[in-house]
Parts: C-alpha cells; sequence; structure tokens
C-alpha cells in the first residue's frame, strides 16, 4: 500500500463530476485519507501505475478509459500488486463491477456513511491494515 508523506492513505479517485468531487475530497480529507482525482481512466491508469494508491474508486462514465475496463485493466496488471478498486456510479452496475474484478460497488447518490463504511471494509479486507486513521 502506497502511504502519503502524513502516513496518510491515499485514494485515487476517477470522477468527473466537479460537484461530487468536492464532496468526496471533503468526506475523505475529514476520515484521514489523502485524495487524488483523475478526470480520465487512462489519466486514473497511469498513476495507479506511477504509484500505487491505497484504493482506486472510479464511476463508470468517465472518459478514455471507462470505470469497468479501468477495473479490469488494473485488476489483471501485476505491475501495481492489489490495489482494490470500488466502482461507485450512477448506473445500476453491481454485477458488471464485480465481473470486472471491483472489490466493491456503491450505487450514487454520495452518502457520506456509507462511502467511508466501504472504503474502510475494501481497505480491512485488502489485508494491508490501511483504515482510516
Amino acid at each position: 500500500m502506497q502511504k502519503a508523506d502524513a502516513g496518510r492513505p491515499r485514494i485515487l479517485i476517477a470522477e468527473g463530476d466537479r460537484n461530487v468531487r468536492d464532496l468526496q475530497a471533503y468526506f475523505l480529507n475529514d476520515a484521514g485519507f489523502d485524495v487524488e482525482f483523475a478526470d480520465d481512466g487512462q489519466s486514473a491508469l497511469d498513476r495507479v501505475r506511477a504509484a500505487a494508491p491505497a484504493l482506486l474508486i472510479t464511476e463508470i462514465l468517465i472518459p478514455k478509459i471507462d470505470g469497468l475496463a479501468l477495473c479490469r485493466l488494473v485488476r489483471s496488471d501485476d505491475t501495481v500488486g492489489d490495489v482494490p478498486v470500488i466502482v461507485f456510479s450512477i448506473l445500476a452496475a453491481a454485477a458488471r463491477a464485480n465481473d470486472a474484478g471491483a472489490a466493491a460497488f456503491l450505487r450514487k447518490p454520495l452518502v457520506e456513511s456509507t462511502f467511508l463504511a466501504a472504503i474502510n471494509g475494501v481497505l480491512m479486507k485488502s489485508n494491508a491494515g490501511a483504515t482510516a486513521p
């Protein structure tokens, strides 16, 4: 697991909606995580390969590489380790996210308690010992 300089787990989020990004950043920073955003799937994949985050969260509807394809690419890439992926989307696509290898699926709208519980649960399952500080 990659940690930020302050020892806070780093979460990479591929999300195009500025309002959703602002809420995610607020909730995650408040919960003790460092957050980084990518505007599209290719940028997210490049960032995962450059420095694996503790967790990748992706919307399905993002440009260049959609979130499900991004999930499949990350899950099949031996160079990035075991970066868990949460698919967080407006689409009802839990089965497709599971088939793509996602550790969890969350459906929008963003609900802080559900969002943070899913993140902490996935990080605990990843056996990396990463939970909110």
